[in-house]
């Protein structure tokens, strides 16, 4: 081939810029929601309620929303576990906090919120725009997958909950004793210094 240039980007430089610049402009944004966690997951709830009034509206498209709530779950599993599990790393000794002589290790998760908010998101939005097309329409007994997902559901949350009661762990941090600098500096300006 003659007078192709490496260097040469072609007819398609203009649309390889502009995903380029969309991707950093979209990479920014994201970055600068991290700290609106509510405002976050309220986007997210309202997406998810579009997603089901279509699902509503068109009465159909069940196997997607079966494939949703298993990819949820999935995700959901990945923020309640551990980043190194316990099991896994029995060589290594325990990872957790098991005794009370044991050092405290923080709870350090596998999927981190703001990837699992992510995830979400995303999940739902491409869900939506699968219910525009018709070939992912299979007819399904819609009954038979939700009964099917809630015992799922349940055998999963039950392998968990063992888990966590097994390794002794909690993956929340509402009502986890919490210090902050502000109350240890005004204690610790009242008393003498040694």
């Amino acid at each position: 081939m003659e007078g192709v240039s490496v260097d040469d980007p072609g007819p398609l430089a203009p649309l390889v810029k502009w995903r380029s610049e969309f991707s950093k402009m979209f990479r920014y944004y994201l970055d600068r929601s991290a700290p609106y966690v509510v405002e976050r997951w309220i986007g997210t709830l309202a997406a998810a309620s579009i997603y089901v009034l279509r699902v509503y509206y068109v009465r159909g498209f069940h196997i997607i929303s079966y494939g949703v709530g298993t990819y949820l779950l999935n995700l959901l599993i990945g923020f309640l576990s551990p980043k190194f599990d316990p099991e896994l790393e029995a060589l290594d000794g325990p990872s957790l906090h098991t005794r009370d002589s044991d050092e405290y290790r923080p709870f350090v998760r596998r999927l981190p919120e703001f990837l699992l908010w992510y995830a979400t998101t995303k999940a739902f939005i491409v869900a939506f725009f699968m219910t525009f097309c018709s070939v992912f329409d299979v007819p399904v007994f819609w009954p038979i997958l939700l009964c099917y997902w809630i015992v799922l559901f349940i055998l999963t949350m039950k392998r968990q909950i063992t888990h966590m009661i097994k390794y002794k762990y909690v993956p929340f941090n509402y009502g986890k004793m919490r210090y902050d600098q502000k109350k240890s500096a005004a204690s610790s300006s009242g008393s003498p210094r040694d």
